[in-house]
């Protein structure tokens, strides 16, 4: 009888012990739902067909969108990336650095994608290594040499640049807008001022796969997450436009600065928008 009471609690013992383990080793789930349930399964939004001879007018416009105006920091934040939530820029490098998924192109004064360029040499290449001389503030003031070496830094890429074609449809009747190619700008501040230095080009249709698995805060539903295809897609950026295509293969800022650059700007969207409306007759 003590026999049986005895293996009747190490039994009992043994089965609690299983159970706190099991406990312990579950994560909680910090949420309403676990990490799981927020994986992303979409496919990219699917082109609308173009037919060469439907395309009765066309032309091509560069914009930029600046991460630091309130309605696209979406693209900029989170810094540090999480589970199922990261950074524009940080999106696009983890797809360079795994490879395969996307392609990064080197800049050239056309701004084709040309030359193929790896990950590490973009890393490379915002690495800057400078030597100077200082100075001991304390006796005998010696001078020695000093290294610094400045890392690349993805939350100082704080701007995009966006390269679409605009064309009007005569099956459809509407004008209708296809992005090329994209290209972040890294800001690097130099004698005070702050100057653009773009890092690549990626091409777009390659890049949508990623942007479709990519999540995007929601400031108005965090149940109802949007993807970087779904924002594009629907244009729910802010930008403006640097440069249209032209004779003279010249930006807006080679031929107008401050208010007047932003007055060019705004002439050129407007008249775009303009040629549709005097297609129709009323």
């Amino acid at each position: 009888m003590k026999r049986l009471i005895v293996s009747f609690i190490t039994f009992s013992m043994l089965l609690s012990l299983t159970a706190t383990s099991q406990i312990i080793n579950e994560a909680p789930v910090d949420g309403l739902f676990s990490e799981e349930t927020w994986s992303v399964k979409k496919e990219p939004i699917p082109y609308p067909p173009i037919r060469k001879a439907d395309v009765i007018w066309q032309k091509r416009i560069w914009r930029e969108i600046d991460f630091k105006q309130k309605f696209n920091q979406k693209f900029y934040y989170p810094i540090d990336s999480q589970a199922n939530w990261k950074s524009f820029i940080n999106t696009v490098l983890d797809a360079l650095k795994e490879g395969g998924e996307m392609t990064a192109y080197d800049i050239s004064n056309t701004d084709e994608l040309l030359v193929p360029i790896t990950y590490n040499e973009i890393v490379g290449r915002q690495t800057d290594t400078l030597y100077e001389v200082a100075r001991r503030p304390y006796p005998p003031y010696e001078e020695y040499d000093t290294l610094i070496i400045t890392e690349f830094d993805p939350s100082q890429v704080m701007r995009l640049r966006i390269k679409e074609d605009w064309y009007f449809d005569k099956q459809r009747s509407q004008m209708m807008v296809r992005i090329i190619a994209l290209c972040p700008v890294l800001i690097v501040e130099r004698d005070g001022q702050e100057q653009p230095s773009p890092l690549f080009w990626v091409s777009y249709a390659e890049a949508r796969d990623v942007f479709a698995q990519a999540l995007v805060f929601n400031d108005f539903n965090s149940a109802a997450r949007l993807t970087y295809d779904e924002l594009f897609w629907k244009r729910l950026f802010d930008s403006y436009i640097y440069k249209e295509q032209n004779v003279y293969d010249r930006r807006i800022n080679a031929y107008a600065t401050g208010v007047d650059a932003l007055l060019e700007s705004e002439r050129i969207k407007t008249e775009m928008f303009r040629f549709e409306e005097d297609l129709w007759q009323y």
